[in-house]
Order: C-alpha cells, then sequence, then structure tokens
C-alpha cells in the first residue's frame, strides 16, 4: 500500500531536471562604436584637415587660378590686357537716374562690373554709349584693383618694378635713364606704379622715409609724390593711420 502511494506521487510530480544553460549571443558593434574604436585608434600625425578655399583670393571663375603670375607668386590683374580683366568680371547694365533730360540714358547704357577674383566693383553711368561706359569702368576696375590688392614683397632682396621706377621723379637715384620720362597721373600706366609703390609702404609699416630711401628719393621728393593724386594720397594716409602714423598734407 505504501509502495503504491509512492509510485503514486512521483507520476503526479516528476523530479526537476537540470536546465541547459542558455547561450549567450554576440551583438555586432555597432556603427558608432566601431567608428569611434577606428578613430581612437589613430594617432594625431595620421588626421589632416584640408580647405577647398583658396588661400589668397587669386582664383577666377570656378576656383581656377586666371592669368599670368608675376615673380612673387600673385595674380598680375593690372598686367593683363582689357579683353583677359574683363573674362573675370560679371558685367551688369541698368538705367542710371540723375539730371540730363531726354536725352540721358533712356536705354541700359550704364554699366557696372564686379571683379570676381578681388569682389572690387567699378561702374560708369556718365554716357549714353554702353560702350564708352564699359571703357571708363574698366579703367576705374584698374585704378581701384592699384589702390585696393595688397602684394606682399619681400624687402631684404627687393628691386623698384619697372612700373615703379616710370612714376618716380627723375632725381630717383635707382631710377635708370632708360626707364623713360616720368608718367603721371593722368597716364593709364599710372596705375601699376601706384599699385607699386602702395605695395612697398605697406611693407615699410606705412613709413615714407624708409620707402624714400629703398627709392633713392627724398622724404619730401616722396611725399610731393604721393600727394600728387588724390586716390593714391587717400590710399596712403589710410595705410598710415592703421599703423598709428599721422597723414600726410
Amino acid at each position: 500500500m505504501a509502495r503504491a502511494l509512492l509510485l503514486l506521487r512521483v507520476a503526479r510530480y516528476p523530479p526537476l531536471l537540470p536546465q541547459p544553460l542558455p547561450l549567450l549571443r554576440r551583438h555586432a558593434p555597432s556603427q558608432s562604436q566601431s567608428q569611434l574604436r577606428f578613430l581612437s585608434s589613430l594617432s594625431p600625425s595620421s588626421v589632416s584637415t584640408s580647405s577647398d578655399a583658396p588661400s589668397n583670393g587669386g582664383g577666377g571663375r570656378d576656383g581656377e587660378e586666371d592669368g599670368a603670375k608675376s615673380g612673387g607668386g600673385h595674380v598680375d590683374y593690372l598686367g593683363m590686357s582689357d579683353e583677359e580683366l574683363m573674362e573675370q568680371c560679371d558685367m551688369g547694365t541698368f538705367k542710371a537716374s540723375g539730371p540730363g533730360g531726354q536725352h540721358r540714358n533712356k536705354r541700359e547704357s550704364a554699366v557696372r562690373l564686379k571683379h570676381l577674383p578681388t569682389g572690387i566693383i567699378a561702374q560708369a553711368v556718365e554716357d549714353r554709349s554702353q560702350h564708352k561706359n564699359r571703357a571708363s569702368a574698366l579703367s576705374r576696375l584698374r585704378t581701384l584693383i592699384a589702390l585696393k590688392v595688397r602684394r606682399l614683397i619681400n624687402l631684404e632682396d627687393y628691386t623698384p618694378p619697372v612700373e615703379l621706377l616710370q612714376i618716380l621723379p627723375l632725381k630717383s637715384t635707382v631710377r635708370g635713364k632708360d626707364v623713360g620720362p616720368q608718367i603721371g597721373p593722368n597716364n593709364s600706366k599710372f596705375s601699376p606704379g601706384m599699385q607699386a609703390l602702395l605695395d612697398l609702404l605697406f611693407a615699410v609699416e606705412g613709413s615714407v622715409s624708409d620707402a624714400a630711401k629703398i627709392l633713392g628719393l627724398s622724404t619730401g621728393a616722396l611725399s610731393r609724390l604721393i600727394l600728387s593724386d588724390d586716390s593714391l594720397r587717400t590710399a596712403a594716409n589710410e595705410l598710415r593711420a592703421s599703423k598709428g602714423l599721422k597723414p600726410l598734407r
């Protein structure tokens, strides 16, 4: 009887068998974790940075450089022909307002030029001919480039360029006889010389006396040259003011 009860109990409550341990599944690392591990394994010297922006603004459309470079590595915009310089510009036309009555600018004859590499804008509105206004705007653009675009020079091996020698007074000791007569502000070749003079002034921190020594002139003679043109005087005085120097008068 007791044995029968024991068998009945075992049948109703079977023994507990040991359960197999669950399998541990290995999870693949997430993308961010794998990237973090990859980056942390790089040495500082193996990580580089780059910039697609031009460093000196010397590029033309689509980042390509236009025009010939001078010996200093910069683009010589003033050495370009009118056609080459126009290729670097966006031209817009508009009707100019102002006096003139029925004879002035009924058509869009006024011209505005934007030089893409430098962002400089020049315009001409005074003539009824778009062709003449285009020529005037281009001439003004050359002057503005000369006044606003600075080119770095090395004073240790500096030799005044021909365009600068041409605008110097004949008394200059570095001006050779083969340079020809002095070029004045009304000459179209004055702008390149003006740019070269401002480049030199920039290199000597606005000191007229230091620039005069390099150019074989007295300080007074170089000051008179700078004061002979209103635009040149204004640009030189702005440069001197930025260096804490008094303006030329």
